[in-house]
């Protein structure tokens, strides 16, 4: 008979908590905001503040209404983690009111409505994402140039300024401080008829994706691993969100290069690496079963793309983790693994 050592009993688990995988989350995203930091200036952090302060408050309230205690869930770190996720994802100088509405749908609705942590269906930070993205679009457009392209670089007061008062400073103007993300630039151009290398010529493309994003890309995968060698995450979801990205994508791409991006231009633009790691593997709104979590992320993947290619906005991976999230239940329930003992039909 074939042995193995193993240590002495009780074999019991390594001790976690909810409050030690929500440090785990916002430690993993350390390196993604530093790079925001150095590409898109400080006023990120600030967005983050506002987030997080909008969304600690709106627990306590939701928590008193529902006659919950406060200390056990304020202390469990998840509102930060949603507030920051919300914050990474809207321009760095949107007015104070994104992030307090965009609090308010993720914390008050999607997630003390359905009962509160652990029985939301809804990823809360891409639903307060989303709404925003719905309901105040000219806002969600006005994307800084990264630091290697900002020829009217925007200083902190007037950062300040724009994200307290909703406008710039005077001589400022956002005809001049915004500028077009990768992906807005390739669905207008490509509108236009223009071919791949055409595009792709704008000073706003790096290697892959665009300036400043890309590297920005790898530093949530960086996180990611983190969240891997912790055990925090399992590999199935972001495997499968960027693999069938890549492995839809590569076909069309042999097919017509001068029509279809490289498949790592889809990778490294937009949000798809952080939905990878960070959104798509909540054990909430996800999936339970190793082949749950593969068809959850690959239909994120999938539904990305589609939107990307048909739909009105030049990233759907907010919507994509939505759509899936509501498919989740029923994956989950078709992708049972065989019960020990029982057969498969069992």
């Amino acid at each position: 008979m074939k042995t193995f050592a193993t240590a002495p009993a009780p074999h019991w688990p390594a001790p976690t908590s909810v409050r030690r995988v929500m440090l785990d989350v916002l430690i993993a995203l350390v390196p993604g905001v530093a790079l925001h930091v150095f590409f898109f200036g400080p006023a990120i952090l600030v967005q983050i503040a506002l987030a997080t302060g909008f969304a600690v408050a709106l627990e306590a309230a939701m928590l008193r209404a529902r006659g919950a205690p406060l200390r056990p869930f304020l202390g469990d770190l998840s509102a930060p983690v949603t507030a920051v996720l919300f914050a990474l994802c809207i321009p760095p100088l949107s007015p104070w009111w994104i992030a307090l509405a965009g609090m308010t749908v993720a914390i008050a609705l999607a997630k003390h409505a359905y009962g509160g942590l652990g029985r939301n269906l809804f990823n809360p930070a891409m639903a307060g994402y989303a709404i925003v993205l719905v309901a105040f679009p000219l806002d969600m457009t006005r994307w800084l140039a990264p630091a290697p392209l900002d020829v009217a670089p925007v200083a902190f007061l007037d950062a300040l300024h724009a994200i307290f008062t909703g406008a710039l400073p005077a001589p400022l103007a956002w005809d001049t401080v915004a500028s077009a993300t990768p992906l807005d630039i390739v669905r207008t151009l490509a509108s236009k008829d223009l071919m791949i290398g055409e595009i792709r010529a704008n000073p706003a493309f790096g290697d892959f994706g665009g300036k400043g994003w890309e590297w920005i890309a790898n530093a949530y995968a960086l996180g990611g691993f983190y969240l891997l060698w912790r055990r925090v995450i399992h590999w199935q979801v972001p495997v499968a969100v960027i693999g069938s990205v890549v492995a839809l994508s590569v076909p069309f791409w042999l097919a017509d290069a001068d029509r279809h991006p490289f498949p790592l231009q889809h990778v490294f633009s937009g949000g798809l690496v952080l939905a990878a790691f960070f959104i798509a593997t909540d054990p909430v709104t996800g999936c339970a079963t190793p082949r749950g979590r593969l068809a959850f992320g690959a239909g994120v993947g999938v539904l990305t793309l589609v939107i990307r290619r048909w739909g009105a906005y030049p990233d759907g991976v907010a919507f994509a983790v939505l759509i899936m999230n509501c498919a989740a239940p029923l994956i989950d329930r078709y992708t049972r693994p065989r019960v020990f003992g029982h057969g498969r039909h069992a």
